[in-house]
């Protein structure tokens, strides 16, 4: 078993955007006649695509809705999302982001997304930071009905890894993934992968309960330090030994 692929969460991971989705949902609440919990976004939301996020928020006040108008919702915040880029000279990245994906192609992996945010967002930020050409494979909240902590995400872009580099027969034990939040990371174990918690959403101390590795900043990820581990558990699993990360 080696490693093959690294995935990233967008949101939380990529761009620190997370107090505008905060923000948006809130006056979605707010214009629906509710009134909104600040502390409920990181419950509910955090990790989880917007038609997830939305439905639960509303069935927890008595409302609920059918799938074109909260279609009409989510489409509503999406048109506010992009304004809110639009008016900023330079989008907010997370510290070391370039430098581990430099890393990362100097290693020859091929890099994807998997994200509950909408397709059109994810690629307007990454145009607008000039790294699409990076992620060969995004795997979106568009593209399928359950959101993180579901494995399905995940499941997914293993398919189109194979699709794209069906040379590399990619296994999901085979897949790195970064995540910040604990929906996250549910997500990518129930997948089969290893993961690495990055502290930008939730303190170090809580994510090394739940992840694999656990780094404040994403250049504090060694990525060949990773690459034996993988390396070592392939050795052990061939001859029976206890597979071990640390």
């Amino acid at each position: 078993m080696t490693l093959k692929a690294v995935l990233f969460d967008f949101n939380g991971v990529i761009i620190k955007d997370e107090a505008i989705h905060q923000q948006l949902i809130e006056e979605i609440i707010i214009a629906e006649n509710l009134r909104p919990c600040p502390d409920e976004y990181r419950e509910v939301c955090l990790g989880r695509s917007d038609n997830a996020c939305l439905q639960d928020l509303l069935k927890r006040r008595g409302r609920f809705v059918k799938e074109n108008y909260l279609s009409e919702l989510i489409a509503r915040k999406t048109q506010a999302y992009q304004r809110q880029l639009e008016t900023m000279e330079e989008l907010p990245l997370y510290q070391g982001l370039e430098d581990l994906i430099d890393k990362i192609r100097l290693a020859q992996l091929p890099m994807g997304i998997v994200s509950g945010a909408l397709h059109h967002e994810i690629e307007l930020v990454l145009e607008r930071l000039k790294l699409a050409q990076y992620f060969t494979v995004i795997v979106s909240g568009d593209d399928l009905n359950a959101s993180k902590p579901e494995p399905d995400g995940y499941l997914l872009a293993v398919e189109r890894l194979n699709q794209r580099y069906p040379q590399l027969q990619v296994q999901t034990s085979e897949c790195l993934a970064i995540e910040d939040t604990f929906a996250g990371i549910t997500a990518a174990n129930r997948a089969g992968m290893q993961v690495v918690g990055v502290a930008h959403t939730y303190p170090f101390h809580m994510l090394h309960r739940r992840a694999n590795w656990s780094i404040d900043y994403l250049y504090e990820l060694e990525l060949e330090r990773v690459q034996q581990v993988y390396a070592r558990q392939a050795s052990q699993k061939a001859s029976g030994e206890v597979i071990s990360n640390k």
